[in-house]
């Protein structure tokens, strides 16, 4: 039995939408997976953004601490420096004109101070 072109035609168009639709049928399971999959993402992203918003505040407001006790220690450098100034511009021009003469003879009695005892600390053990 032979087939005519009609016939012939319209088995391979029959078997092309089956492979077709069996195509497609494949295509929509894994698009349905993929946006399950993409919805469970979503819910982790969220969470995760709500976390670094979290976080955010956080850091916030520990640069605001950090900040505020920097502007303190400024101030207190500040104060300090200014009370070394008036220090050593009120009391130490006089005094320090001797310092010359004082450190090399305050060296010389430290050290045979320091022999003194390292010699009574040996002859006592």
């Amino acid at each position: 039995m032979l087939l005519t072109l009609p016939q012939v035609l319209f088995i391979i168009l029959t078997v092309a939408a089956v492979v077709a639709v069996v195509f497609l049928v494949q295509l929509f399971v894994q698009l349905r997976k993929t946006a399950a999959e993409a919805e469970k993402t979503m819910v982790e992203v969220r969470a995760l953004t709500r976390n670094l918003g979290d976080l955010e505040m956080t850091v916030k407001r520990r640069v605001d601490e950090a900040g505020d006790a920097l502007k303190i220690a400024g101030k207190a450098a500040a104060g300090l420096s200014e009370a070394s100034l008036r220090l050593t511009s009120k009391w130490l021009p006089k005094p320090a004109r001797y310092l010359p003469m004082i450190l090399p003879v305050a060296r010389f009695l430290l050290k045979n101070y320091s022999k003194k005892n390292d010699k009574e600390k040996a002859h006592v053990e």
